[in-house]
């Protein structure tokens, strides 16, 4: 079991002192993100996630169940990374944390730790399921694909300041908004497969080519996981998100509806 609980555009808070027991942390805002990149929780090379999660002592015959204290948030993004790593014996935990503790199930008054063996998991890159702004754009203009982006109606709109100083607001024109905590009930629980499936369908018609962008690569996964239990398969994450592709550049953003 895995805890991801941080993964915030403002400093991280203190991680919560509660997990499942036994619970190991997966840091995005740590080890497990590049700090070298511009954009915030760029995926880290081969080496650095590798020397990472095998310091959690995660090995290739390991089953995975990967969880955050918000619910459905950040685990998603944990979930896609070890996929796009070529680990596929990974599970999210729906509903997270507080549907554990919902259900009586036990926790420890204790962050998330590990301190035993290392591991010996072996990464083998699946380059397509994350991609660059150039993959994007393409996808933009291409009428088999659809680009979905998982934050706020009011970030996507441009009426609300975006959280990361710096960024313009608005959307990529030709981008569909689906925000992430819509592909949920008031549980926190990933709805239904087949409300899923009809989600996309109202907005991307028959494409099956999906590509998800949020405000830095975490929420996205949201929508990729959803996509993926409604049965898509052709479907990738923007690695850079709005933290790259909203920074004053070249890149076209418009306030326009259906713009």
């Amino acid at each position: 079991m895995i805890s991801n609980t941080r993964a915030s555009p403002a400093p991280p808070p203190p991680r919560p002192r509660r997990r499942i027991p036994g619970a190991r942390p997966f840091d995005l805002d740590g080890d497990l993100s590049d700090h070298t990149a511009p954009a915030p929780h760029t995926m880290p090379g081969v080496p650095q996630f590798t020397e990472a999660v095998r310091a959690l002592g995660l090995a290739d015959t390991d089953t995975v169940v990967v969880y955050d204290a918000a619910g459905l948030y950040s685990s998603a993004r944990a979930w896609w990374m070890l996929r796009a790593m070529g680990f596929d014996r990974a599970a999210v935990l729906d509903g997270g944390l507080p549907a554990w503790t919902a259900a009586g199930l036990p926790v420890e008054a204790t962050a998330a730790a590990y301190e035993g063996p290392r591991g010996s998991f072996t990464a083998r890159p699946r380059p397509g399921l994350l991609v660059d702004s150039a993959t994007v754009a393409r996808a933009l203009t291409d009428p088999d694909a659809a680009v979905l982006d998982a934050r706020t109606r009011e970030r996507f709109a441009g009426t609300a300041p975006e959280p990361r100083p710096g960024l313009r607001g608005g959307h990529m024109p030709g981008a569909l908004n689906l925000p992430f905590a819509e592909l949920q009930d008031r549980a926190g629980l990933m709805r239904p497969a087949g409300e899923l499936r009809a989600a996309f369908r109202e907005l991307a018609g028959d494409r099956e080519r999906l590509r998800f962008s949020c405000g830095s690569g975490v929420t996205a996964c949201v929508l990729a996981l959803a996509a993926d239990l409604a049965g898509y398969r052709d479907i990738a994450v923007y690695d850079g998100s709005w933290s790259e592709w909203g920074m004053p550049s070249q890149l076209p953003v418009t306030t326009a509806q259906g713009g």
